[in-house]
C-alpha cells in the first residue's frame, strides 16, 4: 500500500525559513513525478512546485518561484521542499502528491497518491 508522510511544517515569522519532506514507502517512487500542493480553508487546493521523476526539470507557481526549492532524493524516496522568505500568504496545509508518470502536471487531479498535509503558518 502507498503511504506518504509529510513533515517539517510548524509556525514561522515571516521571512523564515521551512524545510518539508514527504517520505514515500510501500513501493519506489523513482519513475514518477511529484508535486506539492498547499490548501486552505474555502479555498481550492492549488499547485506549488512539482518536478520529474529524475530530478532534472522542475516547475513552481508564480507566487513561489524565486523563494520555494523542490527537490527529490529517488535513493531515499523522499522528495523536499525548502521553504525560503516566507510569507502570511504561504499560510496553508501542505500536501505532497505522487503521479502515475515521469512527468509532471500542475492539476491536482492528475496525482494518484496523497499524504495527509502538514501545516505551515506564517505569522506577521
Amino acid at each position: 500500500q502507498v503511504q506518504l508522510v509529510e513533515s517539517g511544517g510548524g509556525l514561522v515569522q515571516a521571512g523564515g525559513s521551512l524545510r518539508l519532506s514527504c517520505a514515500a514507502s510501500g513501493r519506489t517512487f523513482s519513475e514518477n513525478a511529484m508535486a506539492w500542493f498547499r490548501q486552505v480553508p474555502g479555498k481550492e487546493r492549488e499547485f506549488v512546485a512539482a518536478i520529474t521523476w529524475n530530478g532534472r526539470d522542475t516547475h513552481y507557481a508564480d507566487s513561489v518561484k524565486g523563494r520555494f526549492t523542490i527537490s527529490k532524493d529517488n535513493a531515499e524516496n523522499t522528495v523536499y521542499l525548502q521553504m525560503n522568505s516566507l510569507k502570511p500568504e504561504d499560510t496553508a496545509v501542505y500536501y505532497c502528491a505522487v503521479r502515475q508518470d515521469r512527468f509532471y502536471s500542475v492539476r491536482p487531479q492528475n496525482y494518484d497518491d496523497w499524504g495527509q498535509g502538514t501545516q505551515v503558518t506564517v505569522s506577521s
